[in-house]
């Protein structure tokens, strides 16, 4: 009886939450360690599941990296990473997109299927979704200090986003699973790292939250504390101080254009905290950094 009550109790704190999320697109980008952990994967695809089942939309981006590296090392191509960045030729990017869109994109379609909802699984090129176009990147030569182009190879960013096909499955009781690859205009293939395709569809789709799935707790302030809450504004001002640094800006940064895209507010949080999804959306202490207009 003891346990029945603290469950009843749990129901009925929630209940209000999920009232505000009736009917809501909530993005979720899905990857890290979070993804190679068979215990965390299973629990996320029960709370993907549930999202759809209180009646949320749930839209889930996921990486690869992990899996793209080890099937590269299986056929034996070798991967060269500039400034943090995997150069993609024309081999890589055909076992990318093959890591991607096939293995790794059904294996995340399955749990959530297997946890009794029905997934979709896509990519960014089903349907025009993603529309590309090939990265840039600037760096500075520490021998010459002179300015060079950084030549990426098949590495894209999001160009333009069509979202009937995410409304589409939506619409018709479907979780739709986005593998990050895109191609442009001519038809060519380009890898997009997923959050930047996370970002770029939470902000097409509006979402009422695009959730980062990271293996930090979130936006840390100088003293290592978790900063719960934060406007766009002071986001930009703690990486103008150095507050947020390292791999940090490039997600915030994510957030920031998501919000001026279109989304409502994206949250960075931990995702190997068990059921860090339902904690983020249906308590009042959420576990992340909420980023917001």
């Amino acid at each position: 009886m003891t346990e029945a009550l603290q469950r009843a109790q749990i129901l009925a704190q929630a209940l209000p939450y999920l009232r505000r999320y009736a009917g809501a697109t909530v993005v979720l980008k899905y990857g890290g360690n979070a993804m190679g952990d068979p215990e965390l994967a299973q629990l996320f695809g029960r709370d993907v599941a549930l999202l759809k089942q209180v009646g949320m939309n749930p839209v889930v981006v996921h990486g690869g990296g992990p899996q793209i590296s080890a099937m590269l090392e299986r056929l034996a191509i070798k991967s060269e990473w500039v400034h943090g960045l995997r150069v993609t030729d024309a081999a890589m990017v055909e076992v990318v997109e093959m890591v991607l869109a096939g293995t790794v994109n059904k294996q995340v379609t399955d749990l959530i299927n297997r946890a009794g909802a029905l997934a979709v699984g896509i990519s960014g090129r089903d349907g025009g979704m993603i529309r590309a176009r090939k990265l840039t990147r600037t760096i500075i030569d520490p021998d010459s200090a002179v300015e060079r182009v950084l030549d990426l190879g098949f590495v894209g960013e999001p160009a333009a986003i069509d979202v009937r096909v995410i409304h589409a499955l939506t619409g018709s009781g479907l979780i739709p699973v986005v593998a990050p690859v895109g191609q442009d205009e001519q038809g060519q293939t380009y890898n997009i790292n997923a959050d930047d395709a996370a970002g770029a569809l939470a902000g097409a789709l509006h979402a009422t939250r695009l959730l980062m799935l990271t293996d930090v707790p979130g936006v840390l302030d100088r003293d290592g504390k978790l900063i719960a809450d934060l406007t766009a504004q002071q986001a930009r001002d703690l990486i103008a101080d150095g507050t947020i640094s390292g791999g940090m800006i490039p997600k915030v940064e994510n957030c920031l254009e998501a919000l001026h895209l279109g989304a409502r507010g994206c949250v960075i949080l931990d995702g190997r905290v068990p059921h860090a999804v339902l904690l983020e959306l249906f308590t009042e202490a959420g576990p992340g950094t909420l980023i917001h207009r």
